[in-house]
């Protein structure tokens, strides 16, 4: 196999990373926006907490992919994460353009953004590679 066609693997795996680690954030996302919408239908949290709650959902969603994302990423794992996060938010802007007629982009957006770039920055920033050990120097 040559020099080429492992470069070429590497990229679809990182490439299939991202994609699932996309998915899996909207995934995650979506569930967290739905316990929330439990705890605001019981009382449990105001409505006015709900930009709160989007923002974190965006953020641990994005970082749930962002650690998967970044376990296929052999290198670079910060662009991995931010990648994961990027999907996110443009399958969140796909959605909401599915759902409604126009695209809004205002204030709410930016914070989703915001937080789904932050949440797969700090799953590449803590995924960490594996450092190799170096040989201990041996006193005779």
């Amino acid at each position: 196999m040559g020099k080429g066609e492992t470069q070429g693997m590497n990229a679809v795996q990182m490439a299939t990373g991202v994609a699932l680690g996309g998915l899996l954030a909207l995934g995650v996302e979506l569930i967290l926006l739905l316990l929330g919408a439990a705890a605001v239908s019981r009382g449990i949290v105001k409505d006015s907490a709900a930009p709160q709650l989007t923002a974190a959902a965006c953020v641990l969603g994005c970082f749930a992919g962002g650690l998967l994302a970044c376990a296929k990423w052999k290198s670079r794992r910060l662009l991995g994460g931010l990648a994961a996060g990027a999907v996110c938010y443009l399958l969140i802007l796909a959605v909401g353009l599915l759902m409604s007629e126009t695209l809004a982009l205002g204030g709410q957006a930016l914070i989703e953004l915001a937080g789904c770039l932050c949440g797969g920055a700090l799953a590449g920033l803590l995924s960490g590679g594996r450092k190799k050990k170096r040989p201990s120097a041996r006193k005779k």
